[in-house]
């Protein structure tokens, strides 16, 4: 018999954060999330339940827990889209059909009560987090930040009933292709010269600042892109204090033109290279490994790049890419993940194609109606 509960005790709660150590105990392509890390996002203190409202469930076969699931209320993107979208997040579930569809019914009921008339995911718990369900490209592990899953969580979802609205890529590119690409070289001088842009990395010791330019160009520049939603103050603060531990100055650009910033791309290292060593602890001695073994990271993960809409379609794009790229190799990187972008981004699919990169990685969203 299968049994729904909602998470109410601390107890419960540390289940829920630990069950996916179930699940993907022999997958050895999973990096274990920090604990602190998903404490963090279930704390009321995170900064999406300034807006949002969560329930945690879990489900038992008798005393056994074989599956987690949590139903999110986001009010800040039914008002960006008018809408009445309800979310799913956090699913984690063995191979069986009859725990997902309790875990998902459950779901469903609590956003019907709700007055949501679609459930939308997996969010994690939105579209600035964890988003999205890893379809294509299991043999490889996750790059920093971005999410993995079991093969057969594709068929529980669909089984259900979800269909897909909208696919998600990942692209992989080659540094030293694209350096030796003599088009990339010479286009980078041309757009240079025909708009007078310039490109700066960040100033760290000016770090407040340079984040309200990033939170600006990033609220513009994604604005109208599918399953948006504006980042708050409290969420870029989040992922400043976060990045900052870990960002390499410079991989992190702004592009200006005129002295006024219009366009940043923000890549990462790929740590998760060192988290899937620390099993989700960070202390008492893990931490050492951030430093220890950061010059062993071969991979890195261009999060952002964006444009501010009156400038597209100059050019401005592909001298991102190309200082990303120049700046990465110059610190040992030999592969770049560009990640994710809508399967509808025509645009930034042709800049993919201009330095030769790959989809590697297909992850989907699902809808389905409550």
């Amino acid at each position: 018999m299968i049994t729904i509960k909602p998470v109410e005790t601390r107890r419960q709660k540390t289940q829920f954060i630990k069950f996916p150590w179930k699940i993907y105990k022999n997958d050895p392509m999973w990096v274990p999330p920090l604990l602190m890390d998903i404490k963090e996002k279930l704390s009321p203190k995170f900064s999406f339940f300034e807006f949002g409202t969560m329930q945690l469930f879990l489900a038992y076969k008798g005393n056994e827990i074989v599956g987690r699931i949590a139903a999110i209320q986001n009010d800040l993107y039914n008002k960006e889209h008018n809408n009445k979208t309800g979310f799913f997040g956090f699913f984690e579930c063995i191979n069986d059909q009859a725990v997902a569809n309790a875990l998902l019914d459950t779901a469903k009921a609590w956003l019907l009560e709700r007055g949501r008339d679609i459930m939308h995911g997996p969010a994690s718990p939105s579209s600035n987090h964890d988003y999205g369900l890893l379809v294509d490209g299991f043999d490889g592990p996750p790059r920093l930040g971005m999410v993995h899953n079991p093969k057969y969580y594709q068929a529980l979802l669909e089984n259900y009933g979800f269909k897909k609205s909208m696919g998600l890529f990942a692209y992989k590119i080659d540094a030293q292709r694209v350096m030796e690409d003599p088009k990339m070289v010479r286009g980078n001088k041309i757009v240079r010269a025909r708009t007078g842009v310039k490109i700066r990395t960040i100033n760290m010791k000016d770090l407040k600042n340079e984040i309200n330019i990033l939170r600006k160009i990033y609220n513009e520049a994604w604005e109208k892109n599918y399953g948006f939603v504006p980042m708050t103050d409290k969420e870029i603060d989040e992922y400043a204090a976060g990045f900052k531990q870990i960002a390499e100055p410079s991989l992190i650009f702004f592009a200006e033109i005129d002295g006024e910033p219009i366009g940043t791309a923000l890549t990462l290292l790929d740590y998760n290279y060192i988290f899937k060593q620390m099993n989700g602890r960070l202390f008492p001695f893990n931490f050492l490994k951030l430093f220890t073994q950061k010059k062993n990271i071969t991979w890195a993960r261009v999060m952002l790049l964006g444009i501010l809409p009156q400038y597209r379609g100059r050019g401005l794009d592909a001298v991102l890419y190309y200082e990303t790229v120049k700046a990465a190799q110059a610190v040992g990187v030999e592969y770049g993940e560009a990640s994710w972008i809508l399967e509808d981004n025509d645009m930034m699919r042709r800049g993919m194609e201009l330095i030769k990169g790959e989809i590697y990685k297909t992850y989907n969203v699902y809808e389905v109606a409550i």
